[in-house]
C-alpha cells in the first residue's frame, strides 16, 4: 500500500497525456465550475513594451506543471512535515480566455469574463498570463467581492497612468488597481534598478496607499518584517511578475531586470502571507518561454504556484 493513488490503472508520467494545469481535470463549460482551485490561462501580450512572447506564456507554464503531477496523494515536504494538494483540494483547467488580436478591450473583457465565472463558482481564481496588463481586468472582476490588498512581487512598480493615450498597457496595471475602491493598498516586493514608472508615479503610489520595497530592502527587513507591512485580516490578492526573479533563474521574460529575488526569498514570502491572511486571488504575468531555451522559467513559475496553492490549502485546513 503505497497510497500514490496510481497503483490500479494508468501510470500516467508527466510527459504523458494532455497538458492541463498540472494535469488536472480540463472544464470547458464555465457555468459549470466545481472546484477549490479553478486555473486560466491569459495569453496576451499587446500590452509590451520591448520583447514580446508572453502570450505562450500558459501553455509553457502548463507543460512545465506536468512536472509535478505525480499521482494525487499530494506532495509530502519533509521540512514543513505537512503534505500540500491532496486529494482533498479540487483543482481544475478552464482554458484560455479567448484573445482578439490587436483589440485590447475586448481581450481584456474575455479575461475578466473568466475569473467572474471563477468566482461565481466559489474557486480561488490563477490566472496564468501574458503580459502584466492583464492583472487589470482580473483586478476588476473583483468588483463587489469585498476589499483586498494586492501583494505584488515584481522588478517594476507599473504604476504609469496614461502614455501617449496607453491606459491598459504592462506599464499600468497598479495604477489602474489602486483607482479601484475596491483595492485598500498595495504592497510591491521586488521594485528595483532604472524602472518604466518616473518619479512621479513613485509619489502618486505612496499618495494612493503604495508600500514598496526593494530586493535589498526585503532582504534587510526580513520575511516577517515585510509581512508586518501588510494590514492585519487583508484579504490578499497576488500578482507575481516572473520578472521580481533574478534572470539568472528566469531569464524568459520581456524585461528581465538583475538584482532580482531567488526562488526560497519569494516562496517563504508567500507561505509566510498564506499563513497570515486569506489568498482570494493569484496572477503569475511575464513568463515569455523563447527567450529561455532550458525550460527553467516556467518550471519556476509552475513550481512557485504550485507551491503557493499547497500553502494555501494547508493554512486554510489549519485555521479550521
Amino acid at each position: 500500500m503505497s497510497g500514490h493513488g496510481y497503483e490500479t490503472g494508468r501510470l500516467n508520467l508527466p510527459f504523458v497525456g494532455i497538458a492541463t494545469f498540472g494535469k488536472r481535470p480540463y472544464v470547458a463549460d464555465w457555468d459549470r465550475i466545481e472546484a477549490d482551485v479553478a486555473v486560466m490561462g491569459a495569453p496576451f501580450d499587446f500590452g509590451t513594451q520591448f520583447r514580446a512572447g508572453a502570450r505562450f506564456g500558459p501553455r509553457a507554464v502548463r507543460e512545465a506543471s506536468t512536472l509535478f503531477s505525480f499521482g494525487h496523494a499530494g506532495a509530502y515536504d519533509h521540512e514543513d512535515d505537512a503534505t500540500y494538494l491532496g486529494g482533498d483540494v479540487r483543482i481544475v483547467d478552464i482554458g484560455d480566455a479567448d484573445i482578439v488580436h490587436t483589440d485590447t478591450e475586448t481581450s481584456h473583457a474575455n479575461i475578466e469574463a473568466g475569473v467572474r465565472a471563477m468566482l461565481a463558482a466559489g474557486a480561488l481564481p490563477v490566472v496564468i498570463g501574458g503580459d502584466h496588463s492583464i492583472n487589470i481586468p482580473c483586478i476588476r472582476a473583483f468588483e463587489g467581492q469585498g476589499p483586498i490588498h494586492i501583494l505584488q512581487i515584481d522588478a517594476h512598480l507599473d504604476f504609469v497612468d496614461i502614455r501617449h493615450g496607453v491606459v491598459h498597457g504592462h506599464g499600468n496595471p497598479m495604477r489602474r488597481a489602486a483607482e479601484r475602491p475596491h483595492v485598500t493598498g498595495i504592497t510591491a516586493l521586488g521594485i528595483r534598478n532604472v524602472s518604466s514608472t518616473a518619479k512621479d508615479g513613485y509619489d502618486a503610489a505612496r499618495a494612493m496607499g503604495g508600500d514598496f520595497l526593494s530586493v535589498r530592502q526585503v532582504r534587510k527587513l526580513g520575511t516577517d518584517a515585510v509581512l508586518a507591512r501588510i494590514p492585519k485580516g487583508a484579504r490578499l490578492y497576488v500578482t507575481i511578475d516572473i520578472d521580481g526573479f533574478c534572470p539568472s533563474i528566469a531569464p524568459g521574460t520581456g524585461t528581465p531586470s538583475h538584482g532580482g529575488f531567488l526562488y526560497y526569498e519569494v516562496l517563504e514570502i508567500l507561505q509566510a502571507a498564506a499563513e497570515a491572511h486569506d489568498i482570494v486571488g493569484i496572477d503569475l504575468v511575464e513568463v515569455a518561454p523563447d527567450y529561455d531555451h532550458s525550460g527553467s522559467t516556467a518550471i519556476l513559475a509552475a513550481q512557485v504556484l504550485l507551491n503557493f496553492l499547497g500553502f494555501i490549502f494547508h493554512a486554510r485546513q489549519q485555521r479550521g
